[in-house]
């Protein structure tokens, strides 16, 4: 994506909303993405993703069909909702989310790096939505994102696949270390998804919440079973 992005209702994300989406979305911004690993890591363990191919199979599917597309929907959901002040609708969205969760930890992933990005948000950059999910306690990551990104004019069509690449690099993190591959065959990873990425990303842009749906079952399994794994690096 080059140049400014600008949507229908008239968004552009220049040169200022950039820079902002580039630091809410850096690996530095203090989430704690780093701690989880979506069920990846039992995953790695048990042998089911062993190979630099086997995790970028596993990750495509996350996001055509699995967690990934889920929050890509509801990240359209709340940035809607928050484009136009519907504090209703936006609570209605961060409810869903929470409440599609599999599984515990799933749960604990998301809602913990949505509460950890929502305070360093209010602490550095006003944002009224940021304030209205926090007294909420439970929003996801991908609804916190969202609705921060609507508040600050920052277009959907860019912020939506700044965070699905955001969120698949964390989990091809996972890969480098615990499979391991290198940092070479991470970024191949990577690159190899960015038309997945983008495709994905425009899908859910005509999305609505009737076009939500998971069929990862094993991913959904790999995030309970990690719950009791016996030696474990990541929280999830």
């Amino acid at each position: 994506m080059t140049g400014s992005a600008e949507n229908d209702a008239g968004v552009d994300t220049g040169p200022a909303e950039l820079l902002k989406l580039i630091t809410f979305l850096s690996p530095a911004f203090p989430v704690g993405a780093f701690s989880y690993s979506h069920g990846l890591e039992w995953a790695i363990d048990s042998g089911a993703v062993r190979t630099t191919d086997a995790l970028q199979r596993w990750l495509a599917d996350l996001l055509e069909k699995g967690s990934v597309w889920t929050d890509a929907v509801l990240f359209v959901e709340a940035y809607q909702a928050a484009r136009v002040l519907d504090s209703p609708r936006l609570r209605s969205a961060a409810e869903l989310a929470c409440a599609l969760s599999p599984s515990r930890e799933r749960h604990l992933e998301a809602t913990a790096q949505g509460r950890a990005f929502l305070d360093t948000i209010l602490a550095s950059w006003p944002s009224p939505s940021a304030w209205f999910l926090r007294d909420l306690n439970d929003a996801t990551y991908s609804v916190a994102v969202a609705a921060v990104a609507a508040d600050h004019g920052i277009a959907a069509e860019s912020a939506l696949p700044a965070y699905l690449n955001a969120f698949i690099a964390n989990l091809i993190s996972v890969g480098v270390r615990l499979i391991p591959i290198g940092q070479n065959a991470g970024l191949s990873v990577l690159a190899a998804l960015h038309p997945k990425i983008a495709m994905i990303a425009e899908r859910a842009l005509r999305s609505t919440l009737d076009d939500l749906g998971s069929a990862t079952i094993l991913s959904d399994i790999a995030s309970m079973r990690h719950e009791k794994q016996y030696s474990r690096v990541f929280r999830t």
